[in-house]
């Protein structure tokens, strides 16, 4: 059995591969998200479930050809749990990775990467921030294929059908999460 670092001990990996403050700041958007939905569905993993959220994309801003392909090499050389890399390595499932999300956390992970994208960059558009803002707003961005383009609304729609929730409700999940108070 390999190693789980802490969520900590995850965002200080994260840090010696990517420098760009969005990416970090991703990292701790989804590692957050990941943490609070896993109080709902596996509260004895809630730190794994964070964990995995912190390093999703701990190759991406270096090797974005090889995203998730570099997060197998990376984490292997570092020993890390292999329940770990395969949840890190199947957020890319069908995009670049052939690695399929198998376990509800998996599957979470899938759905919300590129879902706090698109809220993230929704929160950015109103003077109030995430503050006040519902999950009505998010269906109303994630329908203009133009707002946030770079935000696959496939996979959002995949991951739904994976976690087997509606998107609206997958919406009001992502939305509640990214809420929270840090």
């Amino acid at each position: 059995m390999g190693k789980i670092p802490t969520p900590e001990e995850a965002y200080e990996l994260v840090k010696q591969y990517n420098k760009e403050p969005f990416h970090l700041e991703h990292a701790r958007t989804v590692s957050k998200v990941m943490g609070v939905l896993a109080r709902e569905y596996d509260p004895e993993r809630v730190d794994f479930w964070r964990t995995v959220g912190m390093l999703h994309d701990i190759d991406f801003e270096l090797w974005p050809e090889q995203h998730c392909v570099k997060a197998n090499e990376l984490l292997r050389e570092m020993d890390m749990d292999e329940g770990l890399i395969h949840a890190v390595v199947s957020h890319g499932w069908g995009i670049c990775s052939d690695v399929e999300p198998e376990l509800y956390m998996e599957k979470v992970l899938f759905a919300v990467d590129e879902l706090t994208g698109l809220i993230g960059a929704a929160a950015l558009m109103r003077p109030t921030g995430l503050e006040g803002m519902e999950a009505k707003s998010v269906s109303k961005k994630f329908k203009d294929k133009k707002f946030a383009a770079g935000c696959s609304r496939d996979v959002i729609r995949q991951g739904a059908e994976k976690m087997d929730v509606e998107l609206n409700e997958l919406f009001a999940m992502t939305l509640r999460a990214m809420q929270e108070p840090d």
